[in-house]
């Protein structure tokens, strides 16, 4: 494992995280020769703004990290981070709330139940632990504001809660992005 390990980037909505995954990209390749970076992108359009969203992203990611390859991840992450994870590659995941969302919400069929959630969420945190270079993981902080009125809802900021704790534990670092600036939760050496 290459020395920035892991590392969780947490935040609002616009608050900075997926700009800030990107100069931790832009710096990884910069650091030395042959090394690559990946974005995997968990979005899915389900509707025409965020397919348009999802172009912006794509525009303004190649725009500022053009050596930054993506592949698109709707729902096997771990496989994923299996598959694409080496030494010399720092993997970059934008976000674990769209994963979790449709994992446990897809827009068509039916979500997770609680056994194959927690199978799901197993296998990302051993990929994660088990991966031979650095990851870093976007993902959005849901859990300050109030309780949502669906069953639902309060599942998905539940569950989301949970994973964050989870794959806190198993990275290096933590950052809290406020208003574009980031704030260090955890740093270990």
């Amino acid at each position: 494992m290459d020395p920035i390990g892991h590392e969780l980037i947490l935040g609002g909505a616009k608050s900075g995280k997926s700009r800030t995954a990107e100069e931790r990209a832009a710096a990884w390749l910069a650091g030395a020769p042959r090394r690559e970076a990946l974005l995997l992108a968990t979005a899915l359009a389900g509707d025409d703004e965020m397919a348009q969203r999802i172009a912006r992203h794509r525009a303004a990611r190649a725009a500022r990290v053009p050596a930054l390859g993506t592949v698109e991840v709707a729902q096997d992450l771990a496989a994923a981070l299996r598959n694409h994870g080496a030494a010399h590659r720092l993997l970059v995941v934008d976000c674990l709330t769209l994963w979790l969302t449709q994992c446990l919400l897809p827009p068509l069929g039916p979500g997770l139940d609680e056994t194959a959630w927690l199978a799901r969420e197993a296998e990302l945190l051993a990929a994660l632990a088990a991966g031979p270079g650095p990851v870093v993981l976007v993902s959005n902080e849901i859990g300050l504001g109030l309780l949502p009125m669906s069953r639902e809802a309060r599942r998905c900021v539940d569950a989301l809660g949970l994973l964050h704790q989870r794959v806190a534990a198993v990275c290096r670092r933590v950052t809290l992005m406020v208003a574009g600036q980031p704030l260090t939760v955890k740093e270990q050496r």
